[in-house]
């Protein structure tokens, strides 16, 4: 049986890490004197939207970030001036202005990836009957960048943007799986904290993920995001260098049963990654 390496690591800007929290900010504020503080704490703010929250007021931001509610009222406030934020009088609340979504547009106008990948995206995706995407991670998250949907009546409600757990997805496990074993224990020892009472089962199928990525070259989600929904997942690092991403084909447990996973979907999802690979090459 054929055994898969994990790919090397995409580089990360000058070699640095990502900082992956606020709690990292003070530390990283000592350690890299280039590291400027305020513009990390904007974004945070910024992050703190959500599809389900969508509309924040300063006293949830400060909940949400942990920051103090006089320094979420001054970014709050240049955010706004800036155009990346609008205020509500009637609601007393923020959301999102429309200066983030051209900088959304524009990275993924950047992502060449996406234009290559659709149209065989799209045709597994009608194959399969179930949606085909293409994510990246962010944090304990994995985040939509594109998405096919099939023709068919029943499918799972996501779109770009959508955000879904890392350690529950087959998009998310294909992503850990990629990473060095250092990165990927880092980010597993924050999911650990996070969820204490339910990180052994998550730990024990993140391993079996992980095994099922060596031996396959895809991984599995079957029942773990949610209980009647099964994916696969590949990870796929970009020729050129520009990142870590994975694709994914999942659906309802009953269109999608492990066995077909495995024999059928999966060696079609891994050999689509390749297939994009290969067209990156040559362009």
């Amino acid at each position: 049986m054929r055994r898969f390496a994990a790919p090397s690591s995409p580089p990360s800007d000058a070699g640095a890490p990502f900082v992956e929290s606020l709690e990292q900010v003070s530390e990283e504020e000592v350690k890299d004197r280039q590291f400027v503080t305020a513009l990390a704490r904007g974004l945070e703010i910024l992050r703190a939207f959500t599809p389900q929250r969508p509309m924040l007021g300063n006293q949830e931001l400060a909940a949400s970030t942990g920051l103090p509610k006089p320094t979420i009222s001054r970014l709050t406030h240049t955010l706004t001036r800036l155009g990346y934020l609008t205020y509500s009088e009637r609601l007393g609340k923020y959301q999102l202005g429309t200066r983030v979504l051209a900088l959304g547009f524009a990275a993924l106008s950047n992502m060449g990836v996406r234009d290559v990948a659709r149209p065989l995206m799209q045709d597994l995706a009608d194959y399969a009957n179930v949606p085909v995407s293409l994510g990246s991670r962010d944090r304990l998250n994995v985040v939509y960048v594109e998405h096919c949907r099939s023709t068919a009546a029943v499918t799972l409600r996501l779109d770009i943007g959508s955000r879904l757990p890392l350690a529950t997805t087959a998009m998310g496990r294909a992503l850990l799986a990629a990473l060095p074993e250092g990165e990927r224990r880092y980010l597993m020892g924050h999911m650990a904290k996070r969820e204490p009472e339910k990180w052994p089962r998550l730990q024990a199928s993140i391993e079996q993920a992980l095994e099922e990525y060596r031996t396959h070259g895809f991984t599995l989600s079957v029942g773990d995001w949610d209980r009647d929904v099964n994916a696969v997942g590949v990870p796929f690092i970009a020729p050129d260098g520009s990142g870590l991403l994975a694709f994914n084909c999942g659906g309802p447990s009953f269109l999608l049963p492990r066995q077909r996973l495995l024999l059928d979907i999966g060696p079609r999802l891994v050999n689509l990654v390749r297939n994009v690979e290969a067209a990156l090459q040559h362009r």
